[in-house]
Formats: C-alpha cells, structure tokens, sequence
C-alpha cells in the first residue's frame, strides 16, 4: 500500500446497488403478506450492519423472529449480549448455527410460542389445524440457504401449493405446524456509512472487489489491535510488546504504524516477494479468509452499546 493509498476511507467509493434489488424487494412485499411471521437472519458478528433498514420497513406490522446466525464465530458474551438487547426491545432472539445445526430446534420452538395465542384465537374461531406460514429474510451470505436446509431437515418436501393465491408458491413443510415459504427472500445490503460497509467486508457479505482488499485488511488489523490483540497476536505469532511498541513510534503517524503490524503479518506467513518487499495483495488475502472462517478466534465486531 503506497502513501498515496494510506487515504482516509471515506473516500472511497462505496455507491453499489444491483440492477435486480428493486424487482427483489417489490416481490418481498408481495410475499409477505401470505405469511405470519418473518424469520429475519442476521450475522451474529455484526448484527446492525448485517440488518437492512427495508426489511424492518417491510416487515413492520408481521410478527418476526431474529435469527443470530454464525454465532459459533462470534464473541460467545458478546451472543449474549445481543439476545438481551432484542429481548429488551420485545423481540425474540436465537443464536444459531446453521452448518452444525446448533439452535434449529430452539428456532423452531420459539416460533411456536411466539404464535401460540394467534392459533388458540384462530381454533376458537373453528379453523382447527391451521399452519404457521413464515418466511425467512437476509441479506446475501448469512447463511439462508443453510438455514433453511437444516430447519426443513434437508428434505425440502414441499406441501402444495395454496388455493387462491395468484402466483403459484412453493411452501416447505418444517414440521405439523409450521410452513415456510420458499423465495428468493435476499435483499442487497445498504451501506449506511463507512463503519457498515467495512464491517460488511470484513465478513465477506460483500465482495471485496467493492472495495480495496488491502485497504479492508488494514481496517480489520486495526480493530483486532484496538479490540481482540491477544487473538491476532497468537493467531500471527506477534508479541503484544512488538504491538505496542509500533503503536508508540512516535516518528510515524498511526496509520503507518498499523501498516508496520500488518507488513509483519505478511512475512511472518511468508508473503516476500522479489527485493524482500511483501506482497499486501497476498496478506490482505490471507488476514479476510482466516477471519471470515474464524481462524483469527471467536470474534464480534459491533458490541452491544
């Protein structure tokens, strides 16, 4: 990274907005009226910057469930903390784990009770047996597909589709009492500000050809410098003497001597090109993947406030 990139990141271009999002949105709307309550996946490790302000929009007066996926990679007292703070707000919150399957079940449950008294007043009515219709929300690489593999459990079995509805739709049976309704259900994240859009990138929601990968990795070592050092230390086999050290040189501005802690990355995994020079591409490259894959350690990046 060369002086002239060690710019302020707000320079950056950050207006992307795919051509297909306003037809996405339009068939949400549509959607959710057929459904009673709305699944909402969130990326446990950022779980304001992986929300996007339509779906609140759109999902305002449904009954709705939050869903802190990834929560194996993320901050386990920091999981904890988040559940408190939707549950403070009247709102239910699962941790779960779509790839292993941890919190599925408890998933489930909750959106039984959650609907428990809109089905005694529907029996009380005479409609006997009526389904829970739900509906899961996210924007991309939160782990939608995964989730709804493991809540169908895999089979995906559809139940039919539904007389009356003007558009043929594929629901999924989930058990005898709930099915979800199969769409597309992604909407494209917004980037609010700078702080969203990083934090998008750090977790690979958005490709990284959006935006400098090695501007992105040197966001990323600072925060695991102001945040988690002990996990960066051990993961690159960095001292937090050699930390603090560069972060006191007085003789260089901030911003250089975090760029020092991640030259160091670079060759302590071997990433020397011709004239001992390291090659950032290859750092950057190596720091995102190990963190999206929670090899940096169990980490959230927005802390409840």
């Amino acid at each position: 990274m060369s002086n002239n990139e060690k710019k302020e990141f707000s320079k950056t271009h950050i207006n992307w907005y795919p051509g297909h999002m306003v037809k996405t949105k339009r068939q949400i709307i549509e959607d959710v009226k057929l459904v009673d309550i709305i699944i909402e996946l969130l990326d446990a490790r950022i779980p304001v910057s992986s929300q996007n302000p339509d779906i609140a929009e759109i999902t305002k007066n449904k009954k709705k469930i939050i869903v802190l996926n990834k929560c194996d990679l993320a901050d386990e007292r920091q999981n904890k903390k988040w559940v408190e703070y939707f549950k403070e707000k009247n709102i239910t919150a699962v941790l779960t784990d779509a790839n292993s399957g941890k919190g599925i079940e408890e998933c489930v449950r909750k959106i039984e009770k959650i609907m428990e008294e809109d089905l005694k007043g529907q029996a009380q009515k005479g409609r006997i047996g009526r389904k829970i219709k739900a509906m899961v929300l996210g924007i991309p690489n939160v782990g939608k597909s995964s989730f709804i593999n493991r809540i169908s459990k895999k089979t995906s079995a559809g139940v039919g589709n539904k007389p009356g509805v003007t558009k043929q739709k594929q629901w999924i049976r989930i058990n005898e009492k709930i099915e979800l309704l199969d769409t597309p259900g992604v909407l494209w994240p917004k980037f609010e500000s700078e702080e969203v859009a990083l934090h998008l990138a750090f977790t690979g929601t958005i490709k990284e050809d959006i935006l400098q990968r090695t501007e992105i990795a040197y966001y990323l070592v600072k925060f695991l410098i102001e945040n988690y050092p002990k996990q960066l230390c051990e993961r690159y086999k960095l001292t937090e003497e050699y930390i603090r050290e560069q972060l006191e040189n007085q003789e260089r501005p901030e911003n250089e001597n975090i760029y020092e802690i991640f030259l160091e990355i670079g060759k302590k995994r071997g990433c020397i090109i011709s004239g001992g020079n390291i090659d950032e591409e290859k750092t950057a490259r190596i720091l995102l993947d190990e963190f999206k894959n929670g090899k940096v350690g169990n980490i959230t990046i927005e802390k409840v406030k």
